[in-house]
């Protein structure tokens, strides 16, 4: 197949990517510079030249794909018109013709879960720099009436390769390891290979109209800190206040102390998705955060 990926060069997508690469599929990639292009053709993926807010580039790009996948993100306060252009043009270039779309959203859409396990069937209540997200996520999945075989991701905290939120908590000068908050809350948890597989699954036989969450496991952010201390041989983990936090992170302070616990059943039983990666706190102790 020829696969369209839009933040090929980005975390999740350049691991979708290499995963539909692996597996034989021909890659076009989005690329907005030509330091872009290059690394993307280097990696054997068909780079071509747009952008997130350019419909027209869109459009181009994916009209001769078989399926596509959207994983790109300006990572800024133009996130939203950013998807609503994207989702909108690749929603029109697919319709009526069965293709498949794949569309990231994100774990926190959700909201706080606090003792129970949110499964897709949990009511919506998104954090608030996210709350343009359930529209498109309405728009994506309701155009599987239109012809479109659409599919919604919504990953939870991505870890591995030493990248990721994980990563913010590596230790500082003095040898702490600073967290936001008490560290009771906790972050639902996936591996960015074992996400690349599930956007696999989803592009060979997820039915119209679908939603999964992706999560292999749900950890307090305290223990998250402590094996990052023992990883990197730190002396300490510090608890820092959310209101200090907010200082230097704005309202993304607030997103790291959201208590959400999440549960991937549904893709373990309609995609046979099984999660292989080592946990979190194994890669933080012995694997790719060790440094």
């Amino acid at each position: 197949m020829n696969i369209f990926i839009t933040g090929a060069t980005g975390y999740i997508g350049s691991a979708v990517a290499r995963r539909l690469f692996a597996s034989g599929h021909h890659i076009t990639a989005l690329a907005r510079s030509h330091e872009s292009a290059q690394r993307l053709t280097e990696q054997g993926y068909h780079a071509v030249m747009g952008d997130l807010m350019d419909r027209n580039s869109i459009l181009a790009a994916a009209r001769d794909a078989d399926a596509a996948v959207h994983a790109g993100s300006p990572g800024n306060e133009s996130n939203c018109e950013a998807d609503e252009v994207t989702v909108g043009a690749l929603l029109d270039v697919f319709a009526e013709t069965g293709k498949c779309f794949v569309y990231t959203s994100g774990i926190w859409i959700l909201g706080p879960t606090g003792a129970d396990v949110a499964d897709e069937d949990w009511p919506i209540n998104p954090f608030p720099a996210v709350a343009w997200r359930p529209e498109v996520e309405r728009r994506v999945l309701h155009t599987a009436e239109h012809g479109v075989r659409t599919v919604v991701i919504r990953p939870g905290i991505v870890y591995g390769h030493g990248k990721g939120i994980p990563a913010m908590l590596q230790p500082r000068a003095d040898g702490a390891v600073p967290f936001v908050g008490d560290g009771s809350n906790h972050w639902p948890l996936v591996d960015v290979d074992d996400l690349a597989r599930l956007y696999e699954l989803a592009i060979e036989k997820a039915a119209p109209g679908s939603l999964f969450l992706a999560v292999s496991e749900n950890l307090p952010v305290r223990d998250i800190a402590e094996a990052m201390r023992e990883g990197r041989h730190a002396t300490r983990i510090e608890s820092i206040p959310l209101d200090a936090a907010r200082t230097r992170l704005g309202p993304f302070a607030d997103a790291l102390v959201l208590d959400q616990q999440a549960t991937s059943k549904r893709a373990m039983l309609l995609l046979d998705w099984s999660p292989h990666a080592p946990s979190l706190l194994e890669d933080l102790r012995h694997g790719s955060y060790v440094g």
